[in-house]
């Protein structure tokens, strides 16, 4: 039989074998291999074992800063014992900013931590006890700073002289809650809220904060029953709060002109907006900060928790330096101007008209 043709290699041979195309040059794999980034693998029972990005993202506070809050944090959360793998301290603290972070249900947070919703929700509310027994170290009245700084840092915004804070309230909405006083929390948009008053500085840290009425009380009636108001109307505060037209006019607490005429007036309604809106961009600041703000899903006593506990982190974060996140401006309440003015309040804001007249 016929020898059929000799096949034609498209490659040389070496021993018999082609050449092909494909196989890797072994030299050039040896030094690929050589230079290969190390794997490196972080040890998933410490959640502070990654990039501030990652943590930011997550816990809207870097490593430093976690670390700052476990030793702050520690002595009051921690376990006596290690009995059925109890949580570490760092795993607590990341557990309940994972929550204030993110807003997200506990199954969501028990998910991307690992762990079961009753966990989860025992050691949120450990965490958030904790934040608010730090209330009065963190937000102290009229800040943390000498008055005179508070003042010339309010002056440079808009050349409004003696201000030593901005008051306001904003409502975080909850769930319906239960009992026969429900229709108390239905604020004037018709959902349920816990309204809240905060005063702040110029650098959009709170001063002061009450959480604890219902959305259907007005701002002023909540400024009023405020023990800040008692000291304020003592004299025991050299200096004076901005507030917006829902708030009746007072020799400490300065509201605009309803219907400005001359140019004085007009400049000092300019003045008063542009230095007040440091109350709403505390507002912004928070929220953005902490999204579960937006709406907890809680009764109204552990919501009223859950915000002081909030307004404590972010005094903390402001305080160090953390990196604030992308600001949405809080949405603002225009209060209709319901009570009259006190007459002290008229004159003391007849001499700063003055002041913008000169």
């Amino acid at each position: 039989m016929k020898a059929g043709p000799t096949p034609i290699h498209l490659f040389p041979l070496h021993n018999g074998v082609p050449f092909l195309e494909d196989v890797l040059d072994e030299e050039a794999l040896i030094i690929r291999r050589a230079f290969r980034r190390e794997r490196v693998f972080r040890d998933r029972s410490d959640p502070l074992a990654f990039e501030d990005d990652h943590l930011i993202e997550r816990y809207r506070f870097s490593a430093d800063g976690l670390r700052y809050l476990c030793r702050l944090l520690g002595p009051k959360i921690q376990h006596q014992t290690a009995r059925s793998h109890a949580l570490t301290v760092p795993q607590m603290v990341c557990v309940a900013l994972r929550f204030f972070a993110s807003g997200s249900f506990l199954y969501s947070v028990g998910d991307a931590e690992n762990l079961n919703k009753g966990t989860v929700c025992r050691t949120i509310r450990r965490v958030c006890l904790a934040l608010k027994s730090l209330v009065h170290v963190f937000i102290t009245f009229p800040g943390h700073r000498r008055p005179l700084y508070i003042k010339e840092e309010f002056y440079k915004i808009a050349a409004f002289p003696n201000v030593i804070g901005a008051v306001d309230c904003t409502h975080i909405k909850i769930k319906r809650p239960s009992g026969e006083h429900e229709g108390d929390f239905i604020n004037r948009k018709s959902f349920h809220s816990i309204n809240v008053q905060m005063i702040c500085d110029a650098d959009c840290l709170i001063s002061n904060i009450e959480a604890k009425w219902p959305g259907s009380v007005h701002d002023y009636r909540v400024f009023r029953a405020s023990p800040i108001y008692e000291r304020l109307s003592q004299g025991e505060f050299s200096g004076v709060l901005l507030g917006d037209k829902g708030y009746a006019c007072e020799s400490f607490l300065l509201t605009p002109l309803a219907d400005p005429q001359t140019s004085p007036q007009q400049a000092y309604n300019h003045g008063h907006a542009k230095t007040r809106a440091r109350i709403e961009m505390t507002f912004g600041l928070v929220k953005s900060r902490f999204q579960c703000l937006h709406y907890l899903r809680v009764s109204p006593e552990r919501a009223c928790d859950l915000i002081a506990a909030c307004a404590v982190l972010h005094n903390i974060a402001g305080l160090r330096k953390e990196r604030a996140p992308r600001m949405a401006i809080d949405d603002e309440w225009e209060n209709a101007a319901i009570f009259p003015d006190n007459r002290n309040g008229r004159l003391v804001r007849e001499h700063y008209i003055e002041h913008f007249s000169s």
